[in-house]
This record gives C-alpha cells, sequence and structure tokens, in this order.
C-alpha cells in the first residue's frame, strides 16, 4: 500500500518562501514520476509541477515557473517544493502525487489520470 505524506504547508505573507516535503512508502520511490498538483477552493485540481524517476527531468506549470524549484532525495524517499515569491493566487492545498511511470515529458507530467497514488493534501495560505 503506497502512502503519500505531506508537510509543510501554513501562512505566508506575499513574497514569502514555503517548503513543502512528501515522504513516500509502499512501493520502490525511485521507480517513479513524482508530481506536485494544487487545488483552490472551487477551482479544478491543478498540475504544478513533476521530476523524473532520478530528478534528470523536471517540469513546471507556467504560473510557478521561476519561482518554485521541484527536487527528490531518493535515499529519503521524498520529493519536495520549494515555493518562492509566493502570490495570493498561490493559496490553495497542495496535493503530492507518484505516477505509474518512471519518466514523462512536457504536457504529459501533467496529466492527473497518469497519476496512482496521491497524498491528504497540506494547506497553502498565502496573504496580501
Amino acid at each position: 500500500q503506497v502512502q503519500l505524506v505531506e508537510s509543510g504547508g501554513g501562512l505566508v505573507q506575499a513574497g514569502g518562501s514555503l517548503r513543502l516535503s512528501c515522504a513516500a512508502s509502499g512501493r520502490t520511490f525511485s521507480n517513479y514520476v513524482m508530481g506536485w498538483f494544487r487545488q483552490a477552493p472551487g477551482k479544478k485540481r491543478e498540475f504544478v509541477a513533476a521530476i523524473t524517476w532520478n530528478g534528470g527531468r523536471t517540469y513546471y506549470a507556467d504560473s510557478v515557473k521561476g519561482r518554485f524549484t521541484i527536487s527528490r532525495d531518493n535515499a529519503k524517499n521524498t520529493v519536495y517544493l520549494q515555493m518562492n515569491s509566493l502570490k495570493p493566487e498561490d493559496t490553495a492545498v497542495y496535493y503530492c502525487a507518484q505516477s505509474g511511470n518512471s519518466y514523462c515529458s512536457g504536457a504529459g507530467c501533467g496529466r492527473i489520470w497518469e497519476y496512482n497514488y496521491w497524498g491528504q493534501g497540506t494547506q497553502v495560505t498565502v496573504s496580501s
């Protein structure tokens, strides 16, 4: 049984930073693409960032490119999302997800249906 547990969310002022973590267990973490998604109230869940199995490739939504950085530590079975220059529109519940694939590219990394397992989410609130 795969478990994904997010942490690191909270309340921050605009322009501030947060680092989210997602600890995985249940199957070989290093085999799979990991992604971060977010969902704001009344909106659909949207892609934020993804990283391939060995960290060799990363992909970002245009809205976060240049501000967010995804990384992974396969020895710790953990994926991270460093969020800088946060904006009020970044306010959402952030979800960690694990794909069934080792590799993805371009728009394929953002396809929600490619991700088999999801965490419970962590709230990020950015005040203006």
